[in-house]
């Protein structure tokens, strides 16, 4: 596997050089993501990254035809990831309905799934296949949830793509290898420009390829040597901190009768700065997770079952935990502007 790391240093290298040009592109056709309302930042933004990531990661990949064998499967994830570059493209520009990209993402799913790319856990083409579709959609909507500070999606990609890559190497799985250093290096090489204070962003056009790309990977993973609940442990581990994110929002927002696809400032990002984390700190914050769960599925893809079953349980209780605690963030924060709001009123009724 030591040959894909020049995949990984293109990919790196496109991102990089081209990031710049669809900084401009994005300034020159009126493609800004325009500050107020729950966003955070105070200016125009470009909002043309995510054809930087999409761009380098295609390319890295078609300069290096080593996987002949793959031909099938590989095409068909580029395909759905080029199906939703543009989707994300036509979003960034037209603010589209989600009963317009829902769809679209459950046809990306299915192009993969028509090559054979599916998971295998209930031994059943109708499970396995509902399945398969419901995580891609999920993950893919989780890394577009997380993109809400700057460098978040890009940064947490980057790691988890990492931390499959190595485990690839582990299981000498060649396809899912190249892919994921690809994808690493178009998200670093991004993430230069978008780490805080960012001078680009990525947009929808990326979000949605960083996450379909990454539902991919978890899904080809395979550890023989493991049972069918440690495998698919390995990638919940990789991707737990979208997957953390995701959850709390949604919990939240159906505890509070909002609509789940409305955005608001009610990420795990937002509760940190809520504890009085700057930007940055909160997005570090997020990397230092994503690694040490990493590390936790680099480990039990090593150890024996019932070893790697006690860290996934103490894993679980942690995200619990923390789970519990940041709605009661919230809670509290919302009775605070709550009072402050009575507060305000009050002193304006006074003579």
């Amino acid at each position: 596997m030591s040959d894909l790391w020049p995949v990984a240093l293109v990919g790196f290298a496109l991102s990089l050089g081209l990031t710049p040009l669809t900084r401009q592109l994005a300034r020159r056709i009126g493609l800004l993501d325009q500050p107020g309302g729950r966003k955070i930042h105070g200016s125009p933004m470009p909002l043309m990254g995510g054809l930087a990531i999409y761009g380098a990661f295609v390319i890295a990949l078609l300069l290096f035809p080593n996987w002949p064998q793959y031909i099938v499967e590989l095409g068909s994830i580029l395909a759905g990831a080029t199906w939703l570059a543009i989707v994300g493209f036509i979003d960034d520009r037209n603010s589209l309905s989600p009963w317009i990209k829902f769809p679209a993402q459950f046809l990306a799913a299915g192009v993969v799934i028509a090559s054979g790319i599916h998971t295998d856990i209930f031994h059943n083409l109708i499970l396995d296949t509902i399945l398969t579709t419901f995580w891609i959609v999920g993950i893919v909507n989780a890394i577009n949830f997380l993109d809400n500070m700057d460098g978040l999606a890009a940064g947490i990609s980057a790691i988890a793509s990492a931390t499959f890559f190595l485990l690839a190497a582990s299981q000498g799985q060649e396809l899912v290898g190249a892919l994921s250093a690809a994808l690493c290096g178009a998200a670093i090489g991004f993430l230069i420009y978008n780490f805080n204070p960012a001078t680009t962003f990525m947009g929808d056009m990326g979000s949605l390829v960083l996450g379909y790309v990454l539902a991919v990977l978890a899904i080809k993973l395979h550890f023989f040597a493991q049972s069918p609940v440690v495998t698919w442990m390995i990638p919940v581990l990789v991707m737990g901190m979208p997957l953390f994110d995701t959850s709390l929002v949604m919990f939240t927002r159906l505890r509070e009768g909002r609509s789940l696809v409305r955005g608001a400032k009610d990420h795990t990002s937002h509760r940190l700065a809520i504890l009085g984390f700057s930007q940055r700190q909160a997005v570090l914050t997020h990397y230092g997770v994503c690694v040490m769960l990493g590390l936790s599925a680099l480990l039990v893809s090593q150890i024996s079952v019932e070893t790697g079953e006690l860290i996934g349980g103490a894993v679980a209780i942690i995200a619990l935990g923390l789970f519990v605690f940041l709605q009661i963030v919230r809670i509290e924060d919302q009775k605070r502007q709550k009072q402050a709001k009575v507060a305000a009123t009050s002193s304006t009724l006074l003579p």
